[in-house]
């Protein structure tokens, strides 16, 4: 790869990990705000999802535009936005006002990713394209990883405090664009984009269910739901239960996805070179099951990490594999089977956080004994959808 471009990826990839460390320095500190400014489970978990509704809503939106508009605006516009929002958190004193931010952090931080993606579409050979691709992921799965631990521990001073560093890390961002990054779509191709504006498309959603991997849809949106359930509500399950500060939450989260990358990394492929995808979906439907329910037994904090990691241990496996299935029998092209996928993953990144949010106010277990739930049925569909050869049946054929 050129040195501009290795310059390129290089700043691409330290715009994800400020954008990701920034999404993941917010989540052990939510749950102070939220009981210090008095509200809700069900406003919790209504907080958290807001996030993935404008995700979900905007992302294919910016994609599309920054095939007429050019790559770089679009990164300005996801990158000052979300550091406009990071600042706005951390002098919000009202309730409402965390709804606001919420909002305007998921419509304008969600320009990021797409356009980030495209960019280097733009800019590498087919040869070099995936290595491209992959080191952004590695960066926006390093933010991930560091954001919880750097949030909580930044936290003991000052709530506030993460806040305003994500957006001094932003602006800094914001000024590599701006000054060193070239613009990857040249005008001619813009002028020539024929491609409409998109939106998400809920109608084709549905349709895609009761197509030829629509059980494996379902699932993903099973599973992606009952991860949210661990996921948006764990800092205020920890701090009602436990009264865990941010520092115990943050560490716990950081070493979560720090399991979850290394096992994904190492495991996933071995395993499902030995044994085939549809069987491994069943075995860890089970044991991520199982994993929530050894979550209830936790009583202190060594526990509350081991137990964890037993969920994590489970949950991390599952995904890709419904992943690799979907890879291998989706009956068009891999990209259209992948952003399916990916959209019913974010449905459920929707769906979980609100239900989560609105069971904890009835009892604080609810949020994992449902989650329990919803992957033993889960493991029941898999039971009647999915073969081990061929094409797995379409949930239409089982309605």
């Amino acid at each position: 790869m050129p040195t501009s471009n290795n310059k390129n990826l290089a700043i691409l990839s330290f715009t994800l990990v400020v954008v990701t460390l920034g999404f993941g320095m917010v989540i052990p500190i939510f749950p102070f705000y939220i009981e210090r400014l008095g509200a809700s489970g069900s406003q919790y978990g209504l907080l958290i999802a807001l996030y993935a509704i404008m995700q979900f809503l905007f992302s294919p939106f910016w994609g599309s535009l920054s095939d007429r508009v050019g790559r770089k605006p679009i990164l300005l516009v996801g990158i000052l936005g979300g550091g406009l929002t990071m600042l706005l958190f951390g002098l919000a004193s009202q309730l409402w006002m965390l709804f606001t931010v919420r909002l305007l952090s998921g419509l304008l931080a969600s320009a990021t990713m797409p356009a980030a993606m495209a960019y280097i579409g733009d800019s590498t050979s087919e040869a070099d394209r995936g290595g491209g691709i992959g080191k952004l992921g590695a960066a926006a799965g390093l933010g991930l990883i560091l954001g919880p631990g750097l949030g909580g521990w930044l936290a003991g001073e000052s709530l506030s405090t993460p806040f305003f560093i994500a957006a001094g890390l932003s602006m800094v961002s914001m000024l590599l664009i701006a000054v060193f990054l070239p613009e990857s779509l040249p005008l001619r191709d813009r002028q020539q984009a024929k491609t409409r504006i998109k939106m998400a498309n809920l109608k084709t959603l549905w349709q895609a269910l009761f197509g030829p991997i629509g059980a494996l849809l379902l699932l993903a949106f099973l599973i992606s739901f009952a991860a949210t359930n661990f996921q948006a509500i764990f800092g205020l399950y920890a701090l009602e239960k436990f009264s865990f500060n941010p520092q115990q939450i943050g560490t716990i989260l950081m070493v979560t996805a720090l399991v979850s990358a290394l096992i994904q990394g190492t495991l996933t492929g071995p395993l499902t070179r030995r044994w085939h995808e549809s069987v491994l979906i069943k075995i860890f439907l089970l044991t991520n099951a199982g994993g929530f329910l050894v979550l209830l037994m936790a009583y202190n904090y060594p526990a509350v990490l081991l137990t964890t990691g037993i969920y994590t241990l489970a949950h991390t496996l599952l995904r890709p594999v419904v992943q690799s299935l979907t890879s291998k029998r989706a009956p068009a092209g891999q990209g259209a089977a992948m952003g399916l996928n990916n959209a019913f993953i974010s449905l459920g990144q929707i769906a979980g956080p609100l239900w989560a949010g609105f069971v904890f106010d009835i009892n604080v277990n609810l949020p994992y004994i449902s989650g329990a739930v919803i992957l033993l049925i889960g493991f029941v569909i898999s039971l009647f959808t999915i073969s081990t050869e061929g094409k797995p049946i379409s949930t239409a054929q089982t309605v």
